[in-house]
């Protein structure tokens, strides 16, 4: 069984990167919104490592399964596992159903994994062999990607390549549409860099006003964790749709006295508290929050959206004292065109 070293890692950069000023230019891929899977396959066990070491191979029984029966000889494969739902002609990723499959329950499991098979996208290549490629320049182990997974079908995909700059600003504009997020450059000639930020990602870069709802204790037991936000919909009903949270020490602290007049108090004068949705991967986690009167907007910064909630926690960008809460509303989010996630697979 190979090693799994960490993965290397992606820093976020505003605009797709001209390859001209990068020594030896810059690869460009779509980035797929999924779980980060390096998958050891020494021609006996399959195993599958995640980004934070977390162990993945129990939860992906039709990988392991297709893994061992497809690719045609040992390797260390970096990629991406992901699902697909809706009709042919228009799939497109579901981060939702994907995050069901981190379940305790082994029925559970290969009940999803039969309903909503999972797929692994590779798109770099550590070890062949006996040869590790780690100190390859990506040029390299691309090709020697490309030689292992020439006949592998699906569920096993290689993610499709560019040099072309424009090429890679399409895919921004339209795979998201398909539920990717945006688009990875790797330089041509470096090196596998375990845990290093080498590599750049560029994300669809948004904002919005939203409605302060409530706030989280930071696990500290001091100051502002995350700030609860919502908009209105067209009931006129005030919906969660996620958090703000990376504050400064000074902030967090600063925050409990600045909404300390917006706390909602009972008869007794005591702080009422709510409980927001139990994520899967909260397990014991305090999920109580503290009410705010929904009068406070801000405006925040966001890259997509996973129904009608943020896919990831935003980022505050200014309070926004000129804006009515009731005037924030689903209306101001960008929508994006539907785009067949089996386009983005060819």
């Amino acid at each position: 069984m190979y090693e799994i070293p960490a993965p290397m890692l992606a820093k976020s950069v505003p605009a797709v990167p001209d390859p001209a000023k990068t020594p030896g230019g810059l690869s460009f891929e779509p980035k797929w919104d999924g779980f980060r899977a390096l998958i050891s396959w020494d021609g006996q066990d399959v195993e599958i490592g995640s980004r934070g070491s977390k162990p993945l191979t129990r939860y992906f029984p039709e990988l392991v399964e297709a893994i061992a029966r497809l690719v045609p000889e040992p390797c260390l494969l970096d990629g991406e596992i992901v699902v697909a739902d809706g009709e042919p002609g228009s799939q497109r990723l579901q981060w939702e159903i994907l995050s069901q499959r981190i379940h305790p329950a082994a029925s559970r499991v290969t009940m999803l994994s039969e309903t909503h098979p999972a797929m692994f996208v590779a798109f770099d290549l550590l070890a062949r062999g006996d040869r590790d490629l780690q100190g390859e320049p990506f040029a390299e182990r691309r090709a020697q990607l490309e030689e292992v997974l020439a006949d592998v079908p699906a569920p096993v995909h290689l993610t499709r390549t560019t040099t072309d700059r424009e090429v890679a600003e399409r895919w921004l504009a339209e795979f998201e549409g398909a539920g990717l997020d945006g688009v990875v450059a790797k330089p041509l000639a470096a090196p596998y860099a375990p845990n290093k930020r080498t590599m750049f990602k560029i994300k669809h870069a948004r904002s919005a006003d939203v409605v302060a709802l409530g706030y989280r204790i930071h696990k500290s037991g001091a100051g502002v964790g995350s700030l609860l936000v919502g908009l209105y919909d067209d009931a006129g009903e005030l919906r969660s749709v996620g958090g703000v949270a990376a504050w400064s020490n000074a902030r967090r602290l600063a925050l409990i006295d600045e909404l300390a007049p917006l706390v909602e108090r009972d008869d007794d004068g005591r702080a009422v508290t709510g409980e927001s949705d139990r994520s899967r991967f909260a397990g014991s986690k305090d999920v109580s929050f503290v009410r705010l009167r929904p009068e406070r907007v801000l405006e925040v910064a966001y890259d997509q959206l996973e129904g009608d909630r943020f896919r990831h926690t935003v980022q505050f960008q200014r309070w926004r004292p000129d804006r009515e809460a009731r005037s924030c509303t689903f209306d101001q989010l960008e929508t994006v065109s539907a785009y067949d996630l089996g386009r983005v697979l060819e």
